[in-house]
């Protein structure tokens, strides 16, 4: 069982815990997903803030947040106004991060079926992972499409380290490009070994928080989503 802190009740785990079956099978209309992922403090909650900011107006928004023992995405999104409070949901995980969006992901579950119902089939709603490592990957029973958060600073050599969240996401985001010369990382070199480890799959390089490469990603998701409507 988990509980999702946003009502205080026990809730379901596993895929069958929503009111929208999942995987392949889903024929009930529901909002399109996106997961977010990647390490701690790679630029997740800023990447969601800014991708909230330039599509509230576009498309329905909602957010779900994963922290493992606090609200504090949930909180600071809320704070940032990115979006009306009651469209940001927090999930309070207790495990995990990976967990929680690959393996047990009922609470996320019941989360994106609640806010569902608040923004309507078409809407979109963003999922943003706990801090995790490079094995983090979210089920595509709760996600549509994912991206992996990278940052520079954690060191050019962390894409050639692959592991699923680096080379099968749907899109790789290297941010923080900015501090590049401060840490002594080759970007160049970081987007040549993300592009040989991903076999083609698209890598866009970021700074969220100058806003850098944010309509790039932007642009991406928006063609994912209209594929998906089709």
């Amino acid at each position: 069982m988990h509980r999702d802190i946003t009502d205080g009740h026990e809730h379901s785990s596993g895929a069958g815990s929503g009111s929208w079956p999942a995987g392949p099978a889903e024929a009930r209309p529901r909002p399109w997903r996106l997961g977010i992922g990647g390490p701690v403090g790679s630029g997740k909650t800023a990447l969601v803030a800014a991708l909230c900011e330039r599509l509230r107006g576009v498309v329905p928004i909602g957010v779900v947040t994963n922290d493992i023992y606090t609200t504090e995405d949930a909180d600071t999104l809320r704070r940032l106004g990115v979006l009306d409070a009651k469209l940001i949901r927090a999930v309070r995980t207790g495990c995990c991060p990976h967990t929680a969006i690959r393996d047990d992901i009922g609470a996320n579950l019941d989360a994106v079926d609640e806010l569902g119902q608040e923004i309507g089939a078409e809407g979109v709603i963003l999922i943003e992972s706990g801090g995790d490592n490079l094995t983090a990957t979210f089920s595509y029973g709760l996600i549509d499409r994912q991206i992996f958060v990278l940052d520079v600073a954690g060191g050019d050599k962390v894409a050639r380290k692959g592991g699923p969240g680096v080379t099968r996401s749907d899109l790789l985001v290297v941010n923080k490009v900015d501090l590049a010369p401060m840490v002594g990382a080759d970007v160049d070199r970081m987007l040549a070994d993300a592009a040989e480890v991903r076999d083609g799959r698209p890598v866009i390089p970021t700074t969220v928080r100058n806003g850098e490469g944010v309509d790039e990603v932007v642009r991406w998701m928006m063609a994912e989503l209209v594929l998906a409507k089709l």
